[in-house]
């Protein structure tokens, strides 16, 4: 298995991951099976995959879970912007959230971009 840990990207997930706890820790009680629940496993789902991904034998196979990755941060999107809604965050913290997710988005396509333009 490849070393994750070096990952910049992985670090920065490892960042978001951490954020998406301690914010969902201040969700109503209600929600504990429900959006709490659902945005901590897609934040997880999100540094999951990269690390299992990077333990792949190819970059290609590296590659399907690096999207799988993206598609499980769009998914923290949608239910951040659900939490926003529901007023269970503030703008602010919305906004600071959105920028960590943002930069894991960025490292996970500049990533990508470099695998994809590596030859066969």
């Amino acid at each position: 298995m490849q070393d994750y840990h070096n990952l910049l990207v992985w670090k920065r997930a490892m960042e978001f991951v951490k954020l998406v706890y301690r914010l969902t820790s201040h969700f109503p009680k209600e929600e504990t099976y429900g959006l709490t629940s659902q945005l901590r496993r897609s934040s997880v789902s999100v540094i999951s995959n990269i690390v299992e991904g990077r333990g792949k034998a190819s970059d290609k196979d590296f590659l399907r879970f690096l999207y799988i990755s993206k598609g499980s941060l769009n998914e923290s999107q949608c239910q951040l912007e659900i939490a926003l809604a529901l007023e269970f965050i503030s703008q602010k913290q919305f906004d600071f959230i959105l920028k960590k997710l943002n930069e894991v988005d960025f490292l996970l396509y500049k990533l990508i971009i470099s695998l994809e333009k590596k030859p066969s």
